[in-house]
């Protein structure tokens, strides 16, 4: 099982960016699935995070202005940022939790990371 995450780049205060991640392999279900930030210095943090029955929880510095949102059928969880603050600086990680097979205990996988850089 792979994740693999893009989307991102440098955007000016007030901007915009769409991040999408992507799994692949030998997928059975995907419990939760959610986007992680770490700037740098920083400890890792909880951003959004998505359940499979498409309830959502924000980290409160981004509420209403992050929007996470999943496609079960392609195995796809995207962020939506607007908005965007100098403070949103950081490298971007999705992850998920997966089980490859039906009697398989889940496991949580991470993306690579994208860097996402808000600044004039």
């Amino acid at each position: 099982v792979q994740l693999q995450a893009f989307g991102g780049g440098l955007v000016q205060p007030g901007g915009s960016l769409r991040l999408s991640c992507a799994a692949s392999g030998i997928i059975f279900s995907i419990n939760d699935m959610g986007w992680y930030r770490q700037a740098p210095g920083k400890q890792r943090e909880l951003v959004a995070g998505i359940t499979a029955g498409g309830s959502t929880n924000y980290l409160d510095s981004v509420k209403g202005r992050f929007t996470i949102s999943r496609d079960n059928a392609k195995n796809t969880v995207h962020l939506q940022m607007n908005t965007l603050k100098p403070e949103d600086t950081a490298v971007y990680y999705c992850n998920a939790d997966i089980r490859p097979r039906a009697h398989a205990y889940p496991s949580v996988y991470w993306g690579q990371g994208t860097q996402v850089t808000v600044s004039s």
